[in-house]
């Protein structure tokens, strides 16, 4: 009895030590260390690098198509091509001939007889190698020149011909009469042509600045 008493005690010592065994490998030598690896068809060489233009950089297009006053309205969208290509260091970042869109700001004919007639654009966006970037840029604008010196011509000049030909008429008080009748037929004269128009042609060079800085894309 004692003899196998002594035999299980023994069996339940063996069995113990193995289970802590396998409970608890041996740890690996650095050299049997899995080492981490870039994941396979990774290239690092294709992360393209970036330029910045700065606030402040100038851009240059050529307008494609015109745009006035007459029939331009605020919002409506145009297109241009950049007339100077934009270089950082001696890295060219947009090239000549690269497409902007835009769109009118302010389109406003002058009154008539008074005020100057507005158009305001800006740029918004381009495209460098198949990716659109976002711009903010400062406003392009062309105003019109004031009335006075125009309407003064027509008014005065209808004025001198309606007392000439009241004076051949009637003698001092026809040319009295003819005068202000001349005067009434230049005011609407100048009212029915005095409103002012003003617009860029095609092919216009325009030039804005960015507000904020714009991060290119660039190839290796």
């Amino acid at each position: 009895m004692l003899t196998k008493l002594i035999v299980l005690g023994a069996l339940t010592v063996l069995i113990g030590c193995g289970t802590k065994s396998a409970d608890s490998p041996t740890p690996l030598a650095d050299s049997q260390k899995p080492v981490a690896s870039t994941p396979s068809g990774f290239d690092n060489s294709k992360i393209a690098p970036a330029v910045t233009l700065p606030a402040g950089t100038r851009l240059r297009v050529r307008l494609d198509h015109g745009l006035n006053t007459r029939r331009s309205r605020a919002g409506e969208r145009f297109t241009a091509s950049l007339a100077e290509p934009i270089v950082v260091g001696e890295q060219t970042v947009v090239p000549l001939g690269t497409e902007f869109w835009g769109h009118v700001t302010t389109s406003s004919a002058s009154g008539r007889l008074k005020g100057r007639a507005v158009l305001a654009v800006k740029l918004d966006s381009f495209d460098v190698k198949g990716n659109s970037y976002q711009i903010e840029t400062s406003t392009d604008r062309r105003v019109s020149g004031r009335h006075r010196k125009r309407n003064g011509v027509l008014i005065g000049g209808g004025a001198g011909l309606g007392a000439a030909l009241g004076a051949i008429a009637g003698g001092g008080a026809g040319a009295l009469i003819g005068a202000g009748a001349g005067a009434g037929a230049g005011t609407i004269g100048a009212a029915a042509t005095g409103k002012k128009n003003v617009g860029f042609p095609a092919e216009t060079l325009l030039t804005f600045a960015l507000r904020a800085p714009v991060s290119i894309e660039v190839a290796n």
